[in-house]
Order: structure tokens, then sequence, then C-alpha cells
């Protein structure tokens, strides 16, 4: 019998909620989005490849202000709903290729961005995914990972990697700004900004977008309850489970 792959856990979960994530508040929308935009308009002769595309906002957000871009994903109905709703926009600069950021299909400083949202957590390897990065990019490119971070203190981070893998089975980990630094070092980028957010879920549309199971949503809803007062009071739970998560843009160079 063959083992569960962690590529088929991802397939598993998003691939039926495609259409959930793109017209997810959460996910279209934000002031991470509009600073990755931002960072876009000031290349508008870039190509772009949006490195873990989900619902494709990276994609769409950018497509208007720069040349060319890639929504790159694991997951074919999470492509097949970005192509179509890039063709309702008329963004005919707007291209989707499949796999996984570990092994990217493309040759050595091809893009002139690398941008990748809510993506990181789910990479089975992310120092690879973050090799790789470097490598599409051309010498003096930008990428800019934006994504869930942990607080880097033990009790938090064992309350936020839990409740994650329990709304997620394909979830691996919201690394801390201190992971985040070692990892971006270590594949070769310069950091120029690290912006940190705070971002407010919404329980029972964060557990319905991932189709968790009832009794894992019980189980959260448990964890919440019993959370210890520091949990409580950094992630801001309320009474319904809804909470407050620490999020990062983090922008490097490949020198």
């Amino acid at each position: 019998m063959t083992a569960p792959s962690h590529d088929a856990a991802v397939q598993r979960q998003f691939s039926p909620q495609a259409s959930a994530y793109l017209s997810s508040a959460v996910h279209a929308q934000g002031e991470d989005l509009k600073q990755m935009a931002g960072i876009a308009a000031a290349h508008p002769g870039a190509r772009v490849l949006d490195l873990g595309c989900g619902g494709g906002h990276v994609s769409f957000n950018v497509a208007p202000l720069t040349a060319e871009v890639v929504a790159y994903d694991l997951s074919q109905s999470m492509l097949d709903v970005v192509a179509a709703e890039a063709a309702k926009r008329g963004l005919d600069n707007l291209r989707t290729c499949r796999g996984k950021a570990e092994q990217l299909p493309f040759g050595d400083g091809e893009f002139d961005l690398v941008m990748s949202r809510y993506s990181t957590h789910h990479w089975e390897d992310p120092g690879l995914g973050l090799r790789e990065a470097r490598r599409v990019l051309k010498p003096g490119g930008v990428a800019v990972f934006a994504d869930v971070v942990s607080p880097g203190q033990a009790l938090l981070d064992t309350w936020i990697q839990t409740i994650e893998v329990l709304r997620d089975t394909s979830h691996v980990r919201d690394y801390s700004q201190a992971e985040w630094l070692a990892m971006l070092a270590d594949a070769g980028f310069v950091l120029q900004t690290m912006t940190l957010r705070r971002l407010p879920l919404e329980f029972s549309s964060w557990v319905a977008r991932m189709r968790t199971p009832d009794a894992l949503v019980r189980a959260l809803r448990e964890m919440a309850a019993i959370a210890p007062r520091p949990v409580k009071a950094h992630f801001e739970i309320q009474d319904d489970g809804s909470f407050t998560s620490d999020n990062a843009v983090i922008v490097v160079v490949k020198p």
C-alpha cells in the first residue's frame, strides 16, 4: 500500500475549495496585498512568478501593473479557477502553470519578481522552495513572501501550530521571524524589509473554507475554550473561536 504523500494532502484539501478561495474576503483584500501590488507597480516591465497562487489574488492585482504574470500552483483546480477569472478580467498577460514550489519548471533567472502569499506554510521543504525561488530570479531580482508567522514563543507557537493542523491536514508550519530570517539567508537572499501585521480571522468562515470535519471543528472550539490566559490574550481569542493571527510581508533581494 502506498503511503499518502504531502502533495496528495494539499490536492485533497484545496482542489474542492478552489472557488471558495477566489471569493474569500481574507484572501481577496488586505494591506499585505496592497503592499505587494505597490512593489509590482515599481517594476512595470517585470515578469512575475506568483508562487503558490491559490485563488490568484496576487496575480490579479499585479498583472495590470507588470508585463507578464505566471500563476503557479500544485492544484489544477485552483489554476482552472484563476485562468477563468483572468479571462473575465481581460488579463491576457496572465498564464497558469502547475507544479510544486520545490521543483520549479523554469530556467535560471527567468523572473524579475517572485511573489508568494499564504503558501509557504504548506511547503514540504521550505528551504528547497526558497532556493528554487532564488534560482529563477534574475540577479537583483526581488522576492516577496507574505504569510502567517509564529510568535516565536514556545507556548504560543504550540497553540498556533496545533489549531492550524487540526483545521488543515496539509499545514506544515507557520515559521517565526527568526526561522524566516535563517531560511532566507541560507537560500542566499538579502533582506530588505519585514512588515508585521495582525489579521483577525472569523472562526466559522475560517473552518468552512477548508471543509474542516465537524469532529475537528469541535476540537478547535475546545482548544479555544481551554487556551491558557497568555494564549487567549496574544491571539485575542473570542467566545466563538475567532482569533487574530500574526502576519508578515518579507521583501528580499537576490544579490
